[in-house]
């Protein structure tokens, strides 16, 4: 298994990651390499990366996009295995992609991730079908940039695998809230370019999401992880339209709905 393994290079982008880092890096033992993306991290995240054999490479970050293809090019295997810092392969996933690479029937794979949220794995609010396009031919994939929420475009057909990518994204509240200031604010960075109001969708989407994601996609279920992660993404919602009224009026554009 690790001699098909060896065919594939692995890219993870990092900035203060040395809680989880060494899980991910290890859950992927027996790849050809592995190619650490880093933004000038200051704890121990470039020290662990490279004890484990990692490349690391450190450059300014711009975003996830520009730090994912920046590694993407610095790859050498047929394939790329992207993985953030706080995700890890389940020895299922890990067993099911050395056969995929092997009888390489489509161009990349889906992976379907199982996320953990206050020590509760959620299994609703929308994160229960939760997939990433993350395993691809080299050369077949590239990530358009976007200011928060990339996403990888493929040249070519997709097959989903069985197996799960575990997901921790969040140590506690604190780091949800730290986290959530940094993708509202460049999430409104991105409606900004895109021309988007900011009125009257603060007053609107943030408790569609709440809605959305609590009673249609079942996060009552969820218990009190569900209820909570609900709120607090709609207030991440809320936040980001804010910071577009913010970054609308600095830029001198007065959309339709601006008070002044």
């Amino acid at each position: 298994m690790t001699d098909r393994l060896s065919r594939i290079s692995l890219v993870v982008i990092t900035k203060n990651e040395e809680d989880t880092i060494g899980r991910c890096l290890s859950s992927a033992y027996g790849v050809g390499e592995m190619i650490v993306v880093d933004s000038f991290s200051t704890d121990r995240t470039v020290e662990t990366a490279r004890q484990m054999g990692a490349q690391v490479h450190q450059r300014e970050f711009r975003s996830a996009a520009d730090q994912k293809n920046f590694g993407m090019e610095k790859a050498q295997g047929e394939w790329i295995l992207i993985l953030d810092a706080d995700e890890s392969l389940s020895p299922a996933l890990r067993d099911e992609i050395a056969a995929a690479v092997s009888a390489a029937r489509a161009e990349g794979y889906w992976l379907r991730r199982r996320n953990i949220f206050l020590g509760r794995r959620i299994r609703f609010c929308g994160w229960g079908q939760d997939r990433v396009l993350r395993l691809f031919k080299r050369g077949r994939g590239h990530y358009p940039e976007r200011a928060v929420h990339e996403r990888l475009e493929l040249d070519g057909s997709a097959r989903t695998l069985k197996g799960y990518l575990d997901h921790n994204p969040y140590r506690d509240i604190n780091d949800y809230l730290e986290r959530m200031n940094s993708y509202s604010r460049r999430g409104a960075e991105d409606l900004l370019r895109s021309g988007r109001k900011w009125f009257p969708a603060i007053a609107i989407r943030p408790a569609a999401r709440f809605l959305r994601m609590y009673v249609l996609q079942l996060g009552f279920l969820d218990g009190m992880a569900g209820f909570l992660l609900c709120s607090m993404a709609a207030t991440g919602v809320f936040y980001k339209y804010a910071y577009l009224r913010e970054l609308s009026a600095g830029t001198g554009a007065r959309s339709s709905g601006d008070d002044r």
